[in-house]
């Protein structure tokens, strides 16, 4: 079977949904429900998934939320390499976000202290070494995003309200499933 945006909409229809229904339980716009039933646009497979899943299912998908760990562990940019080591093997982490005056400044992870592993990381302080920070997602946010994003981050960060709340990593992907 094809799917169109015309098929979506069938599908909708029997579901008994509205477009505002469907937005809310995708998270997507009204809008965008609207062009993609149109085919105005072409919507990214991950979001026409969404739809499908939704369209079968009748019920609302997995948000982010759903699948964060709420126990946050973080580094400031003054601690040491040695520190982030310390607090990876206490806690059986990978990656550790940098947070600076409650804002996300950078992120390390085994692969940032394996390559500066020429450093002294007793003396070697977080932001010397500190990559990029970890892409950052909203609780309400569909959980289905996830997997594309962790291909090519150690780690997702979760905020509700622009407020940091919670971390997504493979392994929490893996047992959410």
């Amino acid at each position: 079977m094809i799917i169109t945006g015309k098929r979506i909409k069938e599908m909708r229809e029997a579901a008994g949904l509205s477009q505002t229904d469907l937005s809310g339980m995708a998270n997507i716009s009204q809008a965008h429900i609207a062009k993609i039933e149109t085919e105005k646009v072409n919507p990214r497979l991950s979001t026409v998934n969404t739809l499908i899943s939704i369209l079968q299912n009748k019920k609302r998908i997995t948000t982010c939320g759903d699948v964060m760990s709420r126990k946050l562990v973080k580094l400031k940019p003054e601690d040491t390499a040695k520190k982030a080591v310390k607090l990876m093997k206490s806690f059986g982490i990978s990656q550790l976000p940098v947070i600076e005056r409650g804002r996300v400044t950078g992120s390390v992870s085994e692969s940032t202290i394996i390559k500066n592993m020429d450093k002294n990381p007793e003396h070697v302080k977080v932001s010397e070494i500190m990559e990029e920070p970890f892409p950052m997602v909203s609780e309400s946010d569909p959980a289905e995003m996830l997997s594309d994003m962790l291909e090519f981050h150690h780690a997702v960060l979760v905020s509700k309200k622009g407020r940091l709340t919670g971390i997504i990593t493979k392994f929490n992907l893996l047992v959410s499933k």
